[in-house]
């Protein structure tokens, strides 16, 4: 029998079909409103806390705004990697460490900073601790539907199961600062080991060694690729010519790029990299001493710490930078007409609070999340960065194995697109 073609759609279908990739109208009110609050917040941390807090804000709208036009994923990367061996997104990220790490190695080597601060990388113990928060944190990250940075854009996007995420996050890290002494202090670890000053490698030795790994994964993520043949990443609809910069998706390689150099610029403005989770655990400590708890007799708030507590929320650097990243967001999905609060189904709700819970928990114990132990500890050529994601990737095959429990999917080798 002779094979036989459909026939093309009629042009009337075809229309329809192209005008569903189209982007909806922008949200007047959220852009409007959102501004309003950004502005609000702006002047108040410019008036009360000076320019160099408000400089680091100003930071964190632009990382808010990159990383919901580049719908710049850490969880979903992962997901993807480990369920159908797609690994455009890891790519990313492997171009995203190596111009971080351009940018810190003489940062950090010549002490290149503002405001007089000193730069310093995040470079953290590695024991106990670092291994069983990673992999808490890692399954964490597929319950929860979204990392740290992803928690935050998600919930400036206006994505309603994540703002359960948030609130499990924010408990997880109080729970986490009030057990870090246990974790931290008297469970074993090894000091701190920078690739750089710890090894007579230098930052330039460092430097070659982590391109050269870089390179590696990137190179066996397209051998892995060629043998399993996954899906495609699904497309995103984009605005054409410079509409671009407001509407619709930024290819991975500028956010990577994006989100690298302003990491940077955070490390020589603020004299550490980028960081989110320290935040979560302030904001749910100062509303546990409100409820009566002495948070202050907790390890975790001795030393330098202790200051926090007693401080305005505002002058806290990584609390407005999260305010930033949110607002941000908030801006690029209103511009995009893709802000939208829905109804969440109950199992999918549990697993958002249950997948927060875990991150916050976690990142206290393992001296950052995605952002800080990840992305700023390999930038800073830390060895405890690159733990962190060896033990991740385990939490996150975990936490792949639990979604199907809370009615969530995970991609499939006959899908059409990831």
């Amino acid at each position: 029998m002779a094979s036989q073609t459909a026939p093309p759609a009629p042009e009337k279908f075809r229309k329809r079909a192209a005008f569903s990739t189209r982007l909806p109208s922008p949200n007047i009110a959220v852009i409007v409103g959102g501004s309003a609050a950004a502005l609000l917040i702006g002047l108040a941390i410019f008036s009360g806390h000076g320019l160099r807090q408000g400089l680091l804000y100003g930071i964190g709208l632009m990382l808010g705004y990159t990383l919901y036009h580049a719908r710049f994923g850490f969880t979903s990367a992962f997901r993807q990697l480990l369920a159908v061996g797609q690994g455009a997104a890891l790519r990313a990220h492997m171009l995203m460490l190596s111009v971080a790490s351009l940018l810190f190695a003489p940062i950090l080597s010549l002490g290149i900073g503002f405001f007089g601060v000193e730069p310093s990388g995040n470079v953290s113990p590695i024991g106990v601790s670092l291994l069983v928060g990673a992999f808490l944190f890692g399954a964490g990250m597929q319950l929860g539907g979204g990392c740290a940075s992803g928690t935050l854009y998600a919930v400036g996007g206006g994505r309603t199961a994540v703002f359960l995420t948030l609130a499990g996050f924010i408990a997880g890290s109080v729970i986490g600062a009030w057990h870090w002494g246990f974790w931290v202090q008297e469970m074993p670890s090894l000091p701190p080991v920078s690739l750089a000053e710890d090894t007579g490698l230098g930052y330039g030795g460092a430097l070659l060694l982590q391109l050269a790994i870089f390179g590696s994964v990137a190179g066996i993520t397209l051998w892995v690729a060629k043998r399993r043949r996954p899906p495609e990443m699904k497309p995103v609809p984009g605005a054409r010519g410079w509409l671009r910069i407001f509407r619709g998706a930024w290819p991975l390689w500028v956010g990577a790029i994006l989100l690298a150099a302003l990491n940077a610029l955070t490390l020589t403005i603020k004299g550490e990299p980028w960081g989110i989770t320290s935040a979560f655990a302030l904001w749910g400590s100062k509303i546990a001493a409100v409820l009566g708890v002495d948070v202050a007799s907790w390890a975790y708030w001795s030393g330098e710490r202790a200051a926090s507590l007693e401080a305005p929320i505002l002058a806290d650097i990584t609390t407005v930078m999260n305010f930033g990243i949110i607002f941000g967001a908030m801006l690029a999905a209103g511009a995009s007409g893709t802000y939208a609060l829905r109804r969440v189904p109950w199992r999918a709700a549990v697993a958002s609070v249950i997948g927060g819970l875990l991150m916050g928990y976690g990142a206290r114990l393992a001296f950052g999340c995605n952002i800080g132990a990840y992305f700023g500890g390999i930038a800073s050529f830390s060895l405890h960065g690159w733990i962190w994601i060896i033990v991740a990737l385990g939490g996150n095959y975990a936490g792949l194995l639990l979604r199907p429990l809370f009615g969530l999917s995970n991609p499939k080798p006959t899908d059409s697109v990831c």
